[in-house]
């Protein structure tokens, strides 16, 4: 059987994603593959179908229990026989796995690293006995100082091609920077591994920052735009897990604490609810998560300052895993970086501290942005992005901007007559001609004492923020970060660069493509598949995944030969299940007078998660503020019914200027275009404020972006 028609047969998959085909040939080959791949971008695959196709057995070293369980059913539900071998069995539940390996009937065999290896453990010598094809190790970052999750039992697999010196081994993990990956390969000793470093993007991910101040309302908020959606929030302390959880549930939700103070059986049950989706929320410490294949996830909150951008990524990564438009929120305060430079302290070990602090300082960086976030986190996994993404908040505030070379100047040069020796908050103060007792008696007497008293403490925070995205300054690491000049910092000091600041900004929505599905179907859909899944005791997504279910309620098949073109539905899946599935599409479609669109699926589904950001479709936002000024509102009126701004309901209507279906004269006068034109022409359309300094009070940013899309008009 070749690859493809395994994964066709026992996934329902037509083809494969990201590097998965190389990555299992190389280990049919019988060779060693280093994998960095995504959440949720299917590195179960990458050794679970050549499992299958190999002629033996393939151990699995997974970290987590629940890891295991979850890994088995899904497996044991798409027809391949798996194991595993924990502590939670009984020793009659372990003989019974151990004499069905003995007579070849377990494919896959999960185990945590330290039962293989554990000090006058016999299961390896157990193992060694076995016709064993092929060690894959999830997580394997786990074995790393350098990593953001490091387990001292990981360590333990250093003997592993001492054990096993002939069976191919494959090292998985979604997250490891260059340090943390030469760390996994040394200490595992593959042998001339071949290295598969897949995109990082999760396109179908939105990020947004906010500001801690009042985080519970914004919360509240964001939750009540989510409230049949599943999703987890991240908290730093256990305590905080459990005050918040206990709010939601006053407030109605269906949430559960998760953290590693609670007994296992209380961890458990928390758990397996919400993987159930009896329980909607799950507010929880990092403890949570890792492994757990919940595909419809659809967004992340960080309550609180994630430690470092790999931890932050993977905790992310678990919304959207079936590749549905998802979110993923992070409030931001700098008293958590405060507080979390203490944790960063590794006691004797001074170069591990060093990298934990600029791990910190990185997210921080992150978190105070004001280019594309997207871009910055693929950056900081060595893979290039273009600088506006479409998906995240940055690049989603329309922004209008200011010359802030004056401002930047003076800050600049705070720096240079400082030394270089500060950091932002002393030189804030100097600026400000604050006269406290920090303050040394001789900066009081620098030509930059209280050279901008005119600017607040918050606004000069912001641009000193600004002035490090742009890359005019740049922090220091380590626990107390001074702020330093940059090659890019002489001219704008010399005057020979011109510095754009943000005056304001107006957030639009995120705006996700959708495909035109009946919903009332989809729910229809979804009960069915939560019946199922109570009668085979598994959770949901197991039985099938949103994306699969959004499909059918797409395309309704009108029979399995149809229903068998639907992504998710191998050959075991639709023996199982086809049938009950089909009979509710079926009837669906008759009831409502509905036929198969099955013709209108593209022959080759490419997978949500590898799209790149898409332009938003007509059917969103713009479109409803343009349907609402045709019906005969006013800018001003369309913003109110809206609760958006005038600025962001003429960039709305810019856009249906630019496509050609409104006149530009609905906004413009004709006798102001040819001096908006003319000044477009002189000095380019990139920056507005430019052009409002050389056009003068009578004429608007409106107007101007309305002149801009004008000439930008398609056709």
């Amino acid at each position: 059987m070749t690859p493809l028609k395994a994964l066709q047969q026992y996934f329902g998959y037509d083809q494969f994603r990201h590097q998965q085909e190389a990555i299992i040939r190389r280990l049919l080959d019988g060779g060693d593959a280093m994998v960095l791949m995504p959440t949720g971008g299917g590195k179960s695959i990458c050794y679970q179908l050549p499992a299958v196709l190999m002629d033996g057995l393939t151990i699995v070293i997974s970290p987590l229990i629940a890891l295991m369980k979850d890994q088995v059913d899904a497996l044991n539900v798409n027809g391949i026989p798996a194991a595993y071998l924990n502590s939670t069995q009984s020793n009659g539940e372990q003989t019974d796995i151990v004499n069905r390996l003995k007579v070849g009937q377990i494919k896959l065999l999960y185990l945590a690293p330290e039962r293989l290896f554990k000090t006058g453990n016999r299961l390896t010598e157990f193992l060694q006995s076995l016709k064993v094809s092929l060690i894959a190790i999830d997580e394997a970052h786990c074995i790393s100082h350098w990593g953001h999750d490091f387990r001292p039992e990981y360590l333990m697999l250093a003997g592993l091609k001492d054990a096993f010196p002939k069976i191919p081994v494959i090292a998985l993990t979604a997250t490891a920077d260059q340090l943390t990956r030469k760390d996994i390969l040394e200490k595992l000793a593959l042998h001339e591994p071949a290295e598969f470093v897949s995109s990082f993007n999760r396109a179908n991910i939105s990020y947004t920052v906010a500001p801690k101040k009042n985080s519970y309302d914004k919360l509240m908020t964001f939750l009540d735009s989510h409230k049949d959606d599943s999703g987890i929030i991240y908290c730093l302390s256990r305590q905080s897990t459990e005050t918040l959880a206990e709010q939601l549930k006053a407030e109605g939700f269906l949430a559960e604490a998760y953290h590693a103070g609670l007994s296992n059986e209380i961890k458990a049950k928390n758990q397996e609810a919400f993987v159930r989706d009896e329980v909607k929320i799950v507010v929880a410490t990092i403890a949570f998560g890792m492994g757990i294949n919940k595909s419809n996830v659809r967004w992340v909150v960080h309550y609180d300052l994630p430690k470092n951008i790999e931890g932050y990524y993977q905790e992310t990564g678990r919304a959207g895993r079936d590749g549905l438009p998802s979110e993923a929120l992070l409030f931001f305060s700098a008293g958590d970086a405060n507080k979390l430079q203490r944790f960063a302290q590794v006691e004797d070990n001074p170069e591990q501290t060093a990298i934990m602090l600029k791990k910190l300082n990185d997210m921080v960086r992150y978190c105070q942005l004001t280019t594309c976030r997207r871009q910055y986190l693929l950056n900081y996994f060595n893979e290039p992005f273009p600088d506006r993404c479409g998906s995240c908040d940055v690049c989603l505030t329309e922004r209008e901007t200011f010359d802030g070379t004056l401002i930047a100047q003076k800050a600049l040069s705070a720096v240079t007559r400082v030394k270089e020796r500060f950091g932002a908050g002393y030189v804030i103060d100097l600026l400000r001609g604050a006269n406290n007792a920090k303050m040394f008696e001789e900066h009081k007497q620098l030509k930059t004492y209280g050279a901008g008293a005119d600017i607040s403490k918050a606004d000069w925070q912001r641009y000193l923020r600004e002035l490090i995205s742009l890359g005019f300054l740049k922090t220091s690491d380590g626990m107390y970060p001074v702020l330093m000049l940059t090659e890019k910092s002489e001219a704008v000091l010399k005057g020979w660069q011109k510095v754009e600041l943000t005056l304001s900004a107006v957030t639009e929505e995120a705006q996700h493509e959708t495909p035109q599905h009946e919903m009332e179907l989809f729910d229809k859909l979804k009960a069915l598949r939560a019946e199922i899944a109570r009668d085979e005791n598994v959770p949901p997504y197991i039985i099938q995944s949103d994306a699969t279910l959004l499909e059918l309620a797409t395309y309704l098949p009108q029979d399995l030969d149809e229903m068998r073109r639907i992504s998710g539905f191998g050959d075991v899946k639709l023996a199982r299940y086809g049938d009950r599935f089909l009979k509710t599409v079926v009837l669906y479609c008759q009831a409502k007078g509905l036929a198969s669109k099955i013709n209108a699926r593209p022959a080759k589904r490419e997978r949500a998660t590898e799209r790149k950001p898409r332009v938003p479709t007509l059917n969103g936002t713009k479109q409803e503020s343009f349907n609402l000024y045709r019906s005969g509102k006013t800018i001003e009126e369309v913003a109110a019914l809206r609760d958006l701004s005038p600025t962001t309901i003429q960039s709305h209507l810019c856009h249906f200027i630019q496509t050609g279906e409104m006149n530009v004269s609905e906004m413009v006068a004709p006798e102001k275009m040819p001096a908006i034109k003319d000044a477009v022409e002189s000095y380019g359309g990139q920056a507005l404020s430019p052009l409002k300094e050389v056009l003068g009070d009578d004429y608007s940013y409106g107007e101007i972006k309305a002149v801009i899309a004008w000439m930008n008009k398609e056709g």
